[in-house]
């Protein structure tokens, strides 16, 4: 048959198909199925409020068994899944129908709705009527163990699958928390660009774009240079957005294309940014428990860990956590001895938060370890008024931030130590000339936040299309 395209004629509420040639198709399926296509569907979340009715459900066979004169189809629509159950003896047709489709056949089934105690959701569909507008076979992705690296090439469909619809579901909640929290709050959101001229966080990470000849450009890694302008403008504002590193790092941790909140406050210091980090955890972590609670159960995850999280969180100086290090390297808890002057690497960002059971805030970092831009302490100029949250059960930083410094020369001194091209900055430095005044922020990943509240050891399955070491495609 030639291909098809029709249209809904609302003046006198006829549906007409027509072939490319414009010769109307009369069949009785192509009708029906059009009118099915047009009509108001139920979705699966919404079952429990239409018992004893008909309804319409259209989505993709999620899995299917039989059972003698039985058909168990299991039909997912975004919103959830449903048991739809065909009886052989009613109709024969529709039975051998409902038998022969494939996983991840889209379809339109309409049935009866029916209490079900035994239903996760309380309810199953008794079927009435079966539309196939695709019979899928052949299905990649089937019920059974599959390696990493092909669920990877296959990341387009794996998404489909419960637990990553899962884990997708709680990152847009996570989501949902962070823009509530801030919106509420009277944080006003303006986006920082995606190309920029220099680097924020490093020159060694960065991704260089050639743009429009001999001007070069970079992926951002942070939009908090121009966070600092926007604060500055309105006082308390954020930035939501994708950022970039080019970290050639192939840990559980790590994604060269991440999301990122970064707020920043005007009038405000390091000490500030740990009471509004932990208010926005505490926040992301209320929200997650209440509105997530199937979802943490696909995924098994242990909810007592973040029931039990609370305020306030530690507060650990930098020389008490190198302390603690020590201490545990001391004892055999820990491999390696850590010397004062580093940063963490995972192993301690675990012992860390382990000590405590929650969240900890480290700050006070050496001044050489962290960006040109930070504040330091008058008393001790060898540290930064930086910050680290540090996540329980292994998950590491999930927040970085501190004190900006607010003085023109100690910044015009700092691009010179760290190489920086000073013209480049010369709109930063901007901010120092007229109007300067004490301002912080932070930023937090969006994608090991997530990880952390969904229980899941990589942060590759919490963003829908992963971008890795050696990882582009899907």
């Amino acid at each position: 048959m030639k291909k098809l395209r029709f249209y809904h004629s609302r003046a006198n509420q006829q549906i007409v198909l027509l072939t490319t040639d414009y010769q109307l198709l009369t069949t009785a399926r192509s009708l029906r199925l059009l009118k099915l296509l047009f009509m108001s569907q139920t979705y699966i979340n919404q079952l429990k409020d239409h018992i004893g009715e008909s309804v319409v459900l259209k989505g993709w066979l999620y899995n299917k068994r039989s059972s003698g004169k039985l058909v168990f189809l299991q039909l997912r629509d975004g919103t959830g899944i449903v048991q739809c159950v065909v009886f052989k003896p009613n109709d024969e047709a529709l039975y051998d129908l409902a038998d022969s489709i494939g996983q991840e056949s889209s379809i339109i089934v309409t049935g009866t709705v029916k209490e079900d105690t035994r239903s996760s959701i309380g309810v199953e569909l008794d079927v009435t009527a079966l539309e196939v507008l695709q019979n899928v076979h052949d299905y990649p992705i089937t019920p059974k163990e599959h390696g990493t690296e092909f669920l990877m090439d296959n990341r387009h469909l794996w998404i489909r699958s419960k637990k990553q619809h899962a884990v997708l579901k709680i990152r847009h909640t996570v989501i949902k928390a962070v823009r509530d929290f801030f919106d509420n709050r009277g944080f006003t959101l303006a986006d920082t660009p995606i190309f920029t001229p220099a680097a924020c966080e490093g020159t060694t990470t960065l991704f260089e774009v050639d743009y429009f000849g001999d001007d070069k450009a970079y992926l951002t890694q942070s939009g908090q240079l121009y966070n600092e302008a926007t604060a500055a403008a309105f006082g308390k504002s954020y930035a939501f957005g994708p950022t970039f590193r080019a970290e050639k790092s192939k840990t559980r941790r790590h994604l060269t294309e991440f999301w990122m909140v970064e707020p920043e406050v005007a009038y405000a210091g390091y000490e500030d940014m740990m009471d509004l980090g932990e208010a926005m955890i505490l926040s992301i972590v209320e929200r997650v428990l209440t509105d997530r609670q199937e979802e943490l159960k696909t995924l098994e995850r242990d909810t007592t860990v973040l029931e039990a999280i609370n305020s306030p969180f530690p507060r650990l100086h930098y020389d008490d956590a190198v302390k603690m290090l020590q201490e545990g390297f001391a004892k055999g808890e820990l491999e390696n001895n850590f010397e004062w002057g580093g940063d963490f690497g995972a192993p301690d960002e675990t012992y860390l938060s382990t000590q405590h059971g929650k969240p900890v805030f480290v700050h006070h970092f050496p001044a050489a370890i962290k960006g040109f831009y930070f504040e330091v302490d008058k008393d001790r100029p060898e540290c930064a008024l930086g910050i680290d949250l540090l996540a329980p059960e292994g998950y590491g930083e999930i927040i970085g931030g501190g004190e900006r410094a607010t003085s023109l020369e100690y910044l015009e001194e700092q691009l010179k130590h760290h190489d920086l091209p000073q013209e480049i900055f010369e709109w930063y430095l901007d901010l120092r000339r007229y109007g300067s005044v004490p301002h912080a922020g932070f930023g937090m990943g969006i994608e090991r936040c997530t990880a952390w509240m969904a229980g899941i050891e990589h942060v590759r399955e919490t963003i829908p299309f992963p971008r890795m070491l050696y990882r582009l495609r899907p």
